[in-house]
Protein backbone atom coordinates (compact mmCIF):
# COMPACT_ATOMS: atom_id res chain seq x y z
CA UNK A 1 0.00 0.00 0.00
CA UNK A 2 2.50 2.24 0.92
CA UNK A 3 4.57 1.60 -2.17
CA UNK A 4 0.97 2.36 -4.25
CA UNK A 5 1.04 6.00 -2.27
CA UNK A 6 4.82 6.42 -3.35
CA UNK A 7 4.43 5.33 -6.95
CA UNK A 8 1.11 7.74 -7.02
CA UNK A 9 3.20 10.75 -5.77
CA UNK A 10 5.98 10.28 -8.17
CA UNK A 11 3.36 10.01 -10.95
CA UNK A 12 1.74 13.40 -9.87
CA UNK A 13 5.12 15.11 -9.50
CA UNK A 14 6.03 14.00 -13.20
CA UNK A 15 2.74 15.19 -14.66
CA UNK A 16 3.27 18.56 -13.18
CA UNK A 17 6.96 18.44 -14.31
CA UNK A 18 5.63 17.87 -18.36
CA UNK A 19 2.91 20.21 -17.54
CA UNK A 20 5.63 23.13 -16.38
CA UNK A 21 8.04 21.79 -19.56
CA UNK A 22 4.76 22.48 -21.77
CA UNK A 23 4.14 25.77 -20.84
CA UNK A 24 7.68 27.25 -20.91
CA UNK A 25 7.58 25.84 -24.03
CA UNK A 26 4.54 27.75 -25.31
CA UNK A 27 5.66 31.13 -23.24
CA UNK A 28 8.56 30.64 -25.51
CA UNK A 29 7.02 29.99 -28.68
CA UNK A 30 5.01 33.01 -27.79
CA UNK A 31 7.51 35.06 -27.62
CA UNK A 32 9.40 33.78 -30.84
CA UNK A 33 11.88 32.30 -29.07
CA UNK A 34 12.69 28.68 -29.57
CA UNK A 35 12.75 26.47 -26.54
CA UNK A 36 17.09 26.57 -26.24
CA UNK A 37 19.22 24.75 -23.67
CA UNK A 38 20.91 28.23 -23.25
CA UNK A 39 24.11 26.36 -23.22
CA UNK A 40 24.63 26.11 -27.13
CA UNK A 41 28.45 26.94 -27.95
CA UNK A 42 31.15 28.27 -25.55
CA UNK A 43 33.65 31.18 -24.29
CA UNK A 44 37.45 31.29 -24.56
CA UNK A 45 39.56 33.87 -22.77
CA UNK A 46 41.98 34.63 -25.19
CA UNK A 47 44.42 37.47 -24.02
CA UNK A 48 43.57 39.49 -20.46
CA UNK A 49 45.15 42.96 -22.11
CA UNK A 50 44.79 44.21 -25.68
CA UNK A 51 46.62 47.24 -24.75
CA UNK A 52 43.48 49.28 -26.43
CA UNK A 53 39.77 49.38 -26.02
CA UNK A 54 38.21 48.25 -29.12
CA UNK A 55 35.96 50.90 -30.02
CA UNK A 56 36.58 50.02 -34.09
CA UNK A 57 37.59 46.71 -35.17
CA UNK A 58 37.97 45.18 -38.74
CA UNK A 59 39.79 41.51 -39.88
CA UNK A 60 42.38 41.82 -42.67
CA UNK A 61 42.87 39.41 -45.47
CA UNK A 62 46.19 38.34 -44.06
CA UNK A 63 44.14 37.11 -41.37
CA UNK A 64 44.78 39.51 -38.66
CA UNK A 65 42.79 42.41 -36.48
CA UNK A 66 43.10 46.46 -36.78
CA UNK A 67 41.84 47.50 -33.45
CA UNK A 68 41.80 51.34 -32.37
CA UNK A 69 40.72 53.44 -30.05
CA UNK A 70 40.25 57.13 -29.79
CA UNK A 71 43.51 59.06 -29.35
CA UNK A 72 42.39 61.63 -26.63
CA UNK A 73 40.99 59.11 -23.72
CA UNK A 74 44.74 59.61 -22.32
CA UNK A 75 46.82 56.44 -21.66
CA UNK A 76 46.23 53.56 -22.52
CA UNK A 77 47.03 49.84 -21.27
CA UNK A 78 49.91 49.68 -23.86
CA UNK A 79 52.52 51.85 -22.89
CA UNK A 80 55.25 52.53 -25.61
CA UNK A 81 58.88 53.07 -25.30
CA UNK A 82 59.44 56.09 -27.65
CA UNK A 83 56.75 58.49 -29.18
CA UNK A 84 56.52 58.69 -32.42
CA UNK A 85 58.90 60.93 -33.64
CA UNK A 86 61.32 58.72 -31.69
CA UNK A 87 61.91 60.88 -28.03
CA UNK A 88 62.26 58.36 -25.41
CA UNK A 89 58.86 57.45 -23.17
CA UNK A 90 60.48 58.04 -19.48
CA UNK A 91 58.83 57.30 -15.68
CA UNK A 92 58.47 61.00 -15.21
CA UNK A 93 55.03 62.04 -13.99
CA UNK A 94 54.73 63.60 -17.21
CA UNK A 95 55.53 60.94 -19.85
CA UNK A 96 53.51 58.46 -17.26
CA UNK A 97 50.25 60.66 -18.46
CA UNK A 98 51.22 61.38 -22.00
CA UNK A 99 49.00 60.23 -24.53
CA UNK A 100 51.53 59.92 -27.08
CA UNK A 101 53.48 57.58 -24.88
CA UNK A 102 51.21 54.94 -25.18
CA UNK A 103 49.07 52.84 -28.34
CA UNK A 104 45.87 53.86 -29.25
CA UNK A 105 45.64 51.11 -31.83
CA UNK A 106 47.34 47.32 -32.26
CA UNK A 107 46.81 45.10 -34.53
CA UNK A 108 46.17 41.23 -33.21
CA UNK A 109 47.67 38.59 -35.07
CA UNK A 110 45.32 35.30 -34.87
CA UNK A 111 47.46 32.66 -35.65
CA UNK A 112 49.92 34.08 -32.85
CA UNK A 113 47.11 35.41 -30.04
CA UNK A 114 49.73 38.28 -30.01
CA UNK A 115 49.31 42.15 -30.29
CA UNK A 116 51.78 44.91 -32.28
CA UNK A 117 51.21 48.47 -31.16
CA UNK A 118 50.14 50.93 -34.53
CA UNK A 119 50.58 54.37 -34.49
CA UNK A 120 47.73 56.89 -35.47
CA UNK A 121 48.35 60.28 -36.19
CA UNK A 122 45.11 62.22 -35.22
CA UNK A 123 41.48 60.92 -33.44
CA UNK A 124 39.83 58.12 -34.69
CA UNK A 125 37.86 59.02 -32.32
CA UNK A 126 33.45 57.69 -33.39
CA UNK A 127 34.99 57.44 -36.91
CA UNK A 128 34.18 54.98 -39.71
CA UNK A 129 35.87 52.94 -42.84
CA UNK A 130 35.68 50.34 -45.30
CA UNK A 131 38.18 48.26 -47.25
CA UNK A 132 39.07 48.77 -50.68
CA UNK A 133 39.27 45.96 -53.63
CA UNK A 134 43.46 45.71 -52.78
CA UNK A 135 42.43 44.94 -48.97
CA UNK A 136 43.39 48.61 -47.65
CA UNK A 137 41.28 49.86 -44.55
CA UNK A 138 40.18 53.51 -45.60
CA UNK A 139 39.50 55.16 -42.86
CA UNK A 140 37.84 58.42 -42.18
CA UNK A 141 37.23 61.01 -39.73
CA UNK A 142 36.75 61.15 -36.00
CA UNK A 143 37.12 64.20 -33.31
CA UNK A 144 38.88 67.73 -33.40
CA UNK A 145 41.67 67.18 -35.80
CA UNK A 146 40.73 64.16 -36.73
CA UNK A 147 37.42 65.04 -37.79
CA UNK A 148 38.40 65.51 -41.51
CA UNK A 149 41.09 62.99 -41.66
CA UNK A 150 41.60 60.04 -44.27
CA UNK A 151 43.53 57.02 -43.13
CA UNK A 152 44.98 53.82 -44.82
CA UNK A 153 45.62 50.79 -43.23
CA UNK A 154 47.76 48.59 -46.08
CA UNK A 155 47.59 44.92 -44.04
CA UNK A 156 50.93 43.05 -44.69
CA UNK A 157 52.54 39.39 -44.47
CA UNK A 158 56.03 41.03 -42.57
CA UNK A 159 54.17 43.07 -39.52
CA UNK A 160 55.98 46.11 -41.07
CA UNK A 161 52.82 48.00 -42.13
CA UNK A 162 51.19 50.50 -40.04
CA UNK A 163 49.09 53.52 -40.10
CA UNK A 164 49.05 56.19 -42.87
CA UNK A 165 47.58 60.01 -43.32
CA UNK A 166 46.47 60.87 -46.53
CA UNK A 167 47.67 64.81 -47.59
CA UNK A 168 43.73 65.60 -48.99
CA UNK A 169 40.75 66.12 -46.62
CA UNK A 170 37.04 65.38 -46.48
CA UNK A 171 34.68 68.40 -47.41
CA UNK A 172 32.99 68.31 -44.02
CA UNK A 173 33.13 67.32 -40.24
CA UNK A 174 32.90 63.70 -40.08
CA UNK A 175 32.19 62.35 -36.28
CA UNK A 176 29.62 59.79 -35.71
CA UNK A 177 29.49 58.93 -39.74
CA UNK A 178 29.08 55.79 -41.79
CA UNK A 179 30.97 54.37 -44.71
CA UNK A 180 29.69 52.17 -47.53
CA UNK A 181 32.14 51.18 -50.39
CA UNK A 182 30.47 51.69 -53.77
CA UNK A 183 30.31 48.96 -56.61
CA UNK A 184 32.05 51.70 -59.22
CA UNK A 185 35.90 53.59 -58.96
CA UNK A 186 36.90 51.79 -56.54
CA UNK A 187 35.78 54.38 -53.90
CA UNK A 188 33.38 54.99 -50.60
CA UNK A 189 30.60 57.42 -49.78
CA UNK A 190 30.86 59.28 -45.88
CA UNK A 191 27.13 59.47 -44.74
CA UNK A 192 26.20 61.95 -42.03
CA UNK A 193 28.47 63.00 -39.16
CA UNK A 194 27.28 64.90 -35.62
CA UNK A 195 24.95 68.27 -37.02
CA UNK A 196 26.39 67.12 -40.48
CA UNK A 197 23.32 66.22 -43.03
CA UNK A 198 25.65 66.05 -46.18
CA UNK A 199 27.57 62.80 -48.10
CA UNK A 200 30.78 63.00 -49.78
CA UNK A 201 32.85 60.41 -51.40
CA UNK A 202 36.53 59.25 -51.25
CA UNK A 203 38.79 59.44 -52.76
CA UNK A 204 37.62 62.29 -54.74
CA UNK A 205 37.29 62.89 -58.12
CA UNK A 206 38.23 66.17 -59.63
CA UNK A 207 37.11 68.70 -57.21
CA UNK A 208 34.38 67.46 -55.30
CA UNK A 209 32.82 68.40 -52.27
CA UNK A 210 30.25 67.51 -50.40
CA UNK A 211 26.06 67.53 -50.88
CA UNK A 212 23.32 67.86 -48.94
CA UNK A 213 20.77 65.38 -47.85
CA UNK A 214 17.27 66.21 -46.59
CA UNK A 215 16.87 62.89 -45.25
CA UNK A 216 19.42 63.68 -42.67
CA UNK A 217 17.28 66.74 -41.62
CA UNK A 218 14.44 65.01 -41.39
CA UNK A 219 15.45 62.35 -38.82
CA UNK A 220 17.28 64.51 -36.57
CA UNK A 221 16.11 64.71 -33.14
CA UNK A 222 18.41 67.53 -31.26
CA UNK A 223 16.51 66.61 -27.82
CA UNK A 224 17.32 62.97 -28.21
CA UNK A 225 21.35 63.57 -28.98
CA UNK A 226 20.49 63.07 -32.66
CA UNK A 227 19.36 59.50 -33.05
CA UNK A 228 20.18 59.59 -36.72
CA UNK A 229 24.10 59.71 -36.56
CA UNK A 230 26.02 56.16 -37.52
CA UNK A 231 23.06 55.80 -39.80
CA UNK A 232 22.92 52.28 -41.46
CA UNK A 233 23.60 52.00 -44.98
CA UNK A 234 23.49 49.20 -46.85
CA UNK A 235 23.85 48.65 -50.68
CA UNK A 236 21.10 47.04 -52.92
CA UNK A 237 21.79 44.61 -55.70
CA UNK A 238 20.13 47.63 -58.23
CA UNK A 239 23.45 49.86 -57.17
CA UNK A 240 21.16 51.87 -55.10
CA UNK A 241 21.63 53.03 -51.22
CA UNK A 242 19.16 52.07 -48.26
CA UNK A 243 19.71 54.56 -45.78
CA UNK A 244 18.24 54.09 -42.45
CA UNK A 245 18.24 56.79 -39.39
CA UNK A 246 16.21 57.64 -36.03
CA UNK A 247 13.33 55.46 -37.24
CA UNK A 248 12.81 56.28 -41.02
CA UNK A 249 14.50 54.99 -44.31
CA UNK A 250 15.16 55.51 -47.93
CA UNK A 251 16.50 54.49 -51.04
CA UNK A 252 18.53 56.42 -52.61
CA UNK A 253 20.40 56.99 -55.31
CA UNK A 254 23.65 58.47 -55.13
CA UNK A 255 24.68 58.95 -58.38
CA UNK A 256 21.97 61.37 -58.91
CA UNK A 257 21.31 62.98 -55.99
CA UNK A 258 17.80 61.70 -55.60
CA UNK A 259 15.52 59.44 -53.38
CA UNK A 260 14.04 56.26 -55.19
CA UNK A 261 11.65 55.41 -52.51
CA UNK A 262 10.50 56.56 -49.06
CA UNK A 263 9.53 53.04 -47.27
CA UNK A 264 7.59 53.37 -44.29
CA UNK A 265 8.42 53.82 -40.63
CA UNK A 266 9.37 51.07 -38.67
CA UNK A 267 6.60 50.45 -36.14
CA UNK A 268 6.73 51.23 -32.07
CA UNK A 269 8.53 54.11 -30.06
CA UNK A 270 12.07 54.66 -29.43
CA UNK A 271 14.59 55.17 -32.13
CA UNK A 272 17.35 52.85 -33.57
CA UNK A 273 20.56 54.72 -34.60
CA UNK A 274 23.13 56.49 -32.06
CA UNK A 275 22.78 57.35 -29.38
CA UNK A 276 19.71 55.00 -29.22
CA UNK A 277 22.39 52.58 -30.93
CA UNK A 278 20.09 49.38 -32.08
CA UNK A 279 21.57 47.30 -35.14
CA UNK A 280 21.26 46.34 -38.69
CA UNK A 281 22.12 43.66 -41.17
CA UNK A 282 21.28 42.97 -45.06
CA UNK A 283 19.84 39.67 -45.07
CA UNK A 284 21.83 37.07 -47.15
CA UNK A 285 21.34 37.61 -50.63
CA UNK A 286 20.96 34.51 -52.68
CA UNK A 287 21.35 33.21 -56.39
CA UNK A 288 18.37 31.37 -56.54
CA UNK A 289 16.36 34.72 -57.28
CA UNK A 290 19.45 36.30 -59.03
CA UNK A 291 20.43 38.33 -55.75
CA UNK A 292 17.33 40.66 -56.45
CA UNK A 293 15.64 40.01 -53.36
CA UNK A 294 17.03 42.07 -51.13
CA UNK A 295 15.62 42.16 -47.10
CA UNK A 296 17.16 44.63 -44.60
CA UNK A 297 16.72 43.98 -40.47
CA UNK A 298 16.89 45.99 -37.92
CA UNK A 299 16.60 44.76 -34.48
CA UNK A 300 16.80 47.14 -30.94
CA UNK A 301 17.56 50.50 -29.76
CA UNK A 302 16.30 52.83 -26.98
CA UNK A 303 13.02 53.99 -25.93
CA UNK A 304 11.57 57.40 -26.60
CA UNK A 305 13.42 60.02 -23.94
CA UNK A 306 16.16 57.28 -22.80
CA UNK A 307 19.05 59.71 -23.60
CA UNK A 308 17.54 62.61 -21.80
CA UNK A 309 16.98 60.16 -18.85
CA UNK A 310 20.24 58.74 -18.89
CA UNK A 311 21.52 62.35 -18.23
CA UNK A 312 19.15 62.40 -15.09
CA UNK A 313 20.42 58.69 -13.89
CA UNK A 314 17.51 56.92 -15.04
CA UNK A 315 17.90 54.01 -17.48
CA UNK A 316 15.04 53.16 -19.41
CA UNK A 317 14.27 50.04 -20.97
CA UNK A 318 15.65 49.45 -24.62
CA UNK A 319 13.55 48.03 -27.57
CA UNK A 320 12.81 44.29 -27.79
CA UNK A 321 11.15 44.67 -31.62
CA UNK A 322 12.92 43.67 -34.70
CA UNK A 323 11.84 44.40 -38.23
CA UNK A 324 12.40 42.83 -41.22
CA UNK A 325 11.17 44.56 -44.90
CA UNK A 326 11.95 43.67 -48.26
CA UNK A 327 13.49 46.66 -50.16
CA UNK A 328 13.23 45.96 -53.70
CA UNK A 329 9.99 44.88 -55.82
CA UNK A 330 6.82 46.99 -55.38
CA UNK A 331 5.67 46.62 -51.73
CA UNK A 332 7.16 47.32 -48.61
CA UNK A 333 6.14 46.80 -44.92
CA UNK A 334 7.75 46.08 -42.35
CA UNK A 335 7.17 42.38 -40.17
CA UNK A 336 8.25 42.56 -36.82
CA UNK A 337 9.10 40.73 -34.43
CA UNK A 338 10.34 40.48 -30.81
CA UNK A 339 13.67 39.58 -29.11
CA UNK A 340 13.76 37.40 -26.38
CA UNK A 341 14.87 40.65 -24.07
CA UNK A 342 15.09 44.33 -24.55
CA UNK A 343 18.23 45.13 -25.83
CA UNK A 344 20.77 48.02 -27.31
CA UNK A 345 24.29 48.60 -27.87
CA UNK A 346 24.76 45.21 -29.45
CA UNK A 347 26.35 44.12 -32.54
CA UNK A 348 24.24 41.90 -35.30
CA UNK A 349 27.01 39.03 -37.61
CA UNK A 350 25.99 37.44 -40.66
CA UNK A 351 27.50 34.07 -39.55
CA UNK A 352 29.42 31.45 -42.47
CA UNK A 353 25.84 29.84 -42.40
CA UNK A 354 23.98 32.48 -42.94
CA UNK A 355 22.63 32.90 -39.42
CA UNK A 356 22.34 36.56 -37.71
CA UNK A 357 24.01 36.42 -34.42
CA UNK A 358 23.27 39.25 -32.09
CA UNK A 359 25.89 39.51 -29.14
CA UNK A 360 26.92 42.39 -26.70
CA UNK A 361 25.30 45.34 -25.41
CA UNK A 362 22.72 46.46 -22.68
CA UNK A 363 19.16 46.29 -21.80
CA UNK A 364 18.53 49.70 -20.44
CA UNK A 365 19.63 52.96 -21.14
CA UNK A 366 21.67 54.56 -24.48
CA UNK A 367 25.08 55.35 -25.59
CA UNK A 368 27.89 57.75 -24.59
CA UNK A 369 29.54 57.87 -20.93
CA UNK A 370 27.96 55.70 -18.06
CA UNK A 371 24.39 56.12 -19.93
CA UNK A 372 23.57 52.30 -20.45
CA UNK A 373 22.72 49.77 -17.37
CA UNK A 374 22.42 45.74 -17.30
CA UNK A 375 24.45 44.22 -19.86
CA UNK A 376 23.22 42.05 -22.13
CA UNK A 377 25.35 38.57 -21.47
CA UNK A 378 23.45 36.02 -23.46
CA UNK A 379 23.93 36.32 -27.34
CA UNK A 380 20.82 34.96 -29.70
CA UNK A 381 20.96 33.19 -32.56
CA UNK A 382 18.31 34.40 -35.10
CA UNK A 383 17.70 32.01 -38.34
CA UNK A 384 15.96 34.07 -40.63
CA UNK A 385 14.51 30.87 -42.63
CA UNK A 386 12.69 29.36 -39.40
CA UNK A 387 9.29 29.65 -38.75
CA UNK A 388 8.26 33.53 -37.37
CA UNK A 389 7.90 31.78 -33.95
CA UNK A 390 11.10 29.22 -34.28
CA UNK A 391 13.68 31.72 -35.40
CA UNK A 392 15.52 32.86 -31.84
CA UNK A 393 17.14 30.56 -29.59
CA UNK A 394 19.31 31.99 -26.56
CA UNK A 395 22.96 30.81 -26.43
CA UNK A 396 25.42 30.53 -23.72
CA UNK A 397 26.15 33.63 -21.39
CA UNK A 398 29.34 35.33 -20.81
CA UNK A 399 30.55 36.56 -17.64
CA UNK A 400 32.35 39.63 -19.36
CA UNK A 401 29.94 42.88 -19.99
CA UNK A 402 30.30 44.23 -23.39
CA UNK A 403 29.38 47.78 -23.10
CA UNK A 404 29.42 51.10 -25.29
CA UNK A 405 32.31 50.65 -26.93
CA UNK A 406 32.97 47.43 -27.13
CA UNK A 407 32.48 45.46 -31.14
CA UNK A 408 32.32 41.59 -32.61
CA UNK A 409 33.64 40.36 -35.67
CA UNK A 410 33.61 36.92 -37.64
CA UNK A 411 36.83 35.00 -37.83
CA UNK A 412 37.77 32.60 -40.75
CA UNK A 413 37.31 29.51 -38.71
CA UNK A 414 33.64 30.83 -37.66
CA UNK A 415 34.82 32.14 -34.22
CA UNK A 416 33.59 35.90 -32.91
CA UNK A 417 35.94 37.48 -31.90
CA UNK A 418 34.85 40.20 -29.09
CA UNK A 419 36.91 42.67 -27.30
CA UNK A 420 36.48 46.56 -25.78
CA UNK A 421 34.30 48.14 -23.35
CA UNK A 422 34.48 51.78 -22.52
CA UNK A 423 31.50 54.15 -20.94
CA UNK A 424 34.05 56.28 -19.33
CA UNK A 425 36.28 59.10 -20.95
CA UNK A 426 39.39 57.89 -19.66
CA UNK A 427 40.99 54.38 -18.74
CA UNK A 428 39.06 53.48 -15.67
CA UNK A 429 39.30 50.12 -13.77
CA UNK A 430 37.74 50.98 -10.59
CA UNK A 431 34.94 52.56 -8.86
CA UNK A 432 32.61 52.55 -11.75
CA UNK A 433 29.91 50.36 -12.64
CA UNK A 434 31.76 48.89 -15.88
CA UNK A 435 35.26 49.22 -16.15
CA UNK A 436 37.15 49.68 -19.06
CA UNK A 437 37.21 46.58 -20.96
CA UNK A 438 40.73 44.99 -22.27
CA UNK A 439 40.24 41.58 -22.63
CA UNK A 440 39.84 39.70 -25.78
CA UNK A 441 37.30 36.89 -26.04
CA UNK A 442 36.29 34.13 -28.77
CA UNK A 443 32.95 32.57 -28.87
CA UNK A 444 32.74 29.48 -30.14
CA UNK A 445 29.40 28.75 -31.87
CA UNK A 446 27.42 25.43 -31.46
CA UNK A 447 28.84 24.56 -35.24
CA UNK A 448 32.99 24.37 -34.18
CA UNK A 449 32.36 21.55 -31.75
CA UNK A 450 33.95 18.46 -32.73
CA UNK A 451 30.84 16.23 -32.67
CA UNK A 452 30.23 17.79 -36.43
CA UNK A 453 33.67 16.98 -37.85
CA UNK A 454 32.43 13.93 -39.93
CA UNK A 455 30.15 16.55 -41.52
CA UNK A 456 32.63 19.68 -41.86
CA UNK A 457 34.32 20.40 -45.48
CA UNK A 458 38.03 20.18 -44.75
CA UNK A 459 41.04 21.03 -46.71
CA UNK A 460 39.32 23.98 -48.71
CA UNK A 461 41.24 24.80 -51.93
CA UNK A 462 39.75 27.31 -54.59
CA UNK A 463 41.27 27.44 -58.22
CA UNK A 464 40.50 30.04 -61.26
CA UNK A 465 42.12 31.29 -64.44
CA UNK A 466 45.50 31.29 -64.37
CA UNK A 467 47.08 34.69 -64.34
CA UNK A 468 44.56 36.55 -63.05
CA UNK A 469 44.60 38.23 -59.69
CA UNK A 470 40.87 37.24 -58.72
CA UNK A 471 37.48 35.87 -60.01
CA UNK A 472 35.78 37.81 -62.44
CA UNK A 473 32.01 38.83 -62.10
CA UNK A 474 29.71 35.79 -64.17
CA UNK A 475 33.32 34.26 -63.71
CA UNK A 476 33.55 29.96 -62.73
CA UNK A 477 36.55 28.91 -60.27
CA UNK A 478 36.72 25.18 -59.19
CA UNK A 479 36.22 24.33 -55.28
CA UNK A 480 37.51 21.43 -53.59
CA UNK A 481 37.75 20.00 -50.49
CA UNK A 482 36.83 16.65 -48.14
CA UNK A 483 33.58 15.83 -47.19
CA UNK A 484 32.67 12.74 -44.61
CA UNK A 485 29.42 12.61 -44.45
CA UNK A 486 27.82 14.66 -46.55
CA UNK A 487 24.18 15.83 -46.08
CA UNK A 488 21.99 15.60 -49.32
CA UNK A 489 21.44 18.54 -51.74
CA UNK A 490 22.86 20.67 -47.72
CA UNK A 491 26.43 21.92 -49.65
CA UNK A 492 26.21 25.83 -49.81
CA UNK A 493 29.02 27.79 -50.89
CA UNK A 494 29.09 31.32 -48.98
CA UNK A 495 30.88 34.50 -50.00
CA UNK A 496 31.23 36.73 -47.12
CA UNK A 497 32.29 40.63 -47.15
CA UNK A 498 34.16 41.12 -43.72
CA UNK A 499 33.15 44.50 -42.21
CA UNK A 500 34.45 47.30 -40.14
CA UNK A 501 32.71 47.24 -36.91
CA UNK A 502 32.10 50.08 -34.71
CA UNK A 503 29.51 51.12 -32.45
CA UNK A 504 26.64 47.81 -32.97
CA UNK A 505 27.22 48.47 -37.13
CA UNK A 506 29.03 46.07 -39.39
CA UNK A 507 29.76 48.50 -41.94
CA UNK A 508 29.94 46.76 -45.46
CA UNK A 509 28.79 43.19 -44.23
CA UNK A 510 26.93 40.67 -46.59
CA UNK A 511 26.48 37.46 -47.36
CA UNK A 512 26.20 35.84 -51.11
CA UNK A 513 24.87 32.58 -51.42
CA UNK A 514 26.85 31.47 -54.48
CA UNK A 515 25.23 28.91 -57.29
CA UNK A 516 27.36 25.45 -57.31
CA UNK A 517 26.91 24.80 -61.67
CA UNK A 518 27.93 21.57 -61.10
CA UNK A 519 29.68 19.19 -58.21
CA UNK A 520 31.39 16.08 -58.50
CA UNK A 521 32.79 13.40 -55.89
CA UNK A 522 35.23 10.63 -55.47
CA UNK A 523 33.90 8.38 -53.07
CA UNK A 524 37.42 6.66 -52.69
CA UNK A 525 38.71 9.65 -51.65
CA UNK A 526 35.88 11.49 -50.05
CA UNK A 527 37.33 14.52 -52.38
CA UNK A 528 34.12 16.79 -53.99
CA UNK A 529 34.92 18.86 -56.95
CA UNK A 530 32.54 21.58 -57.40
CA UNK A 531 31.90 24.44 -59.82
CA UNK A 532 30.94 27.74 -58.59
CA UNK A 533 30.03 30.69 -60.31
CA UNK A 534 30.68 34.58 -59.13
CA UNK A 535 28.12 36.89 -58.31
CA UNK A 536 26.93 38.74 -61.64
CA UNK A 537 28.05 42.10 -60.33
CA UNK A 538 29.61 44.38 -58.43
CA UNK A 539 26.34 45.97 -57.47
CA UNK A 540 25.51 42.55 -55.61
CA UNK A 541 29.25 41.95 -54.21
CA UNK A 542 31.52 45.56 -54.86
CA UNK A 543 35.31 44.41 -55.90
CA UNK A 544 37.34 43.29 -52.97
CA UNK A 545 37.71 40.42 -50.91
CA UNK A 546 35.69 38.09 -49.64
CA UNK A 547 35.94 34.84 -47.27
CA UNK A 548 34.48 31.69 -49.24
CA UNK A 549 33.16 29.02 -47.16
CA UNK A 550 32.07 25.74 -48.13
CA UNK A 551 28.20 24.83 -45.36
CA UNK A 552 27.38 21.05 -45.25
CA UNK A 553 24.17 20.88 -43.56
CA UNK A 554 24.85 24.20 -41.76
CA UNK A 555 28.26 23.25 -40.66
CA UNK A 556 30.96 25.32 -41.96
CA UNK A 557 34.25 24.61 -43.42
CA UNK A 558 37.07 27.27 -42.29
CA UNK A 559 36.39 30.17 -44.65
CA UNK A 560 39.29 30.78 -47.42
CA UNK A 561 40.10 34.40 -49.13
CA UNK A 562 38.80 34.98 -52.50
CA UNK A 563 38.98 38.29 -54.23
CA UNK A 564 36.70 39.19 -57.17
CA UNK A 565 37.51 41.82 -59.46
CA UNK A 566 36.26 43.52 -62.74
CA UNK A 567 37.12 42.52 -65.73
Amino acid sequence: MANHKHFSAVLIVLKAMIVLLLQCIEISSAFGVSPATQTAGRWKLLLNNTGVVAMHMALTHHNTVVIFDQTSAGPSGYRLRRRSGGKRCTTSHSDMIDPNCYAHSVEYDISTNQVRALQLSSDTWCSSGSFLSNGTLLQTGGYGSGSRRIRKFRPCKDHSCDWSEAKSLLSNDRWYATNQVLPEHDRLIVVGGKRTFTYEFVPKMGKEKSYDLPFLHQTFNNQEGGNNLYPFVHLSSDGNLFIFANRDSILFNYRRNRVVKTYPRIPGGGARNYPSTGSSVILPLDHRNRFQEVEIMVCGGSATGAYRAARRGEFMKGLRSCGRMVITGNTHKWKMEDMPESRLLHDMLILPTGNILIINGAKTGCAGWGNARNASLQPYLYEPKNQPNRRFSVLKSTKIARMYHSSAIVLTDGRILIAGGNPQRNYTFENVPYPTELRLQAYHPHYIESKYDDQRPRNVTINYARGDYGIKYGGEFTVRFKLGRRRENAVEFNAYAPPFATHSFSMNQRLLKLRSKRMERDDNGGWVSAVVEAPPSPNVAPAGYYLLTVVNGGIPSVSRWIRFINS
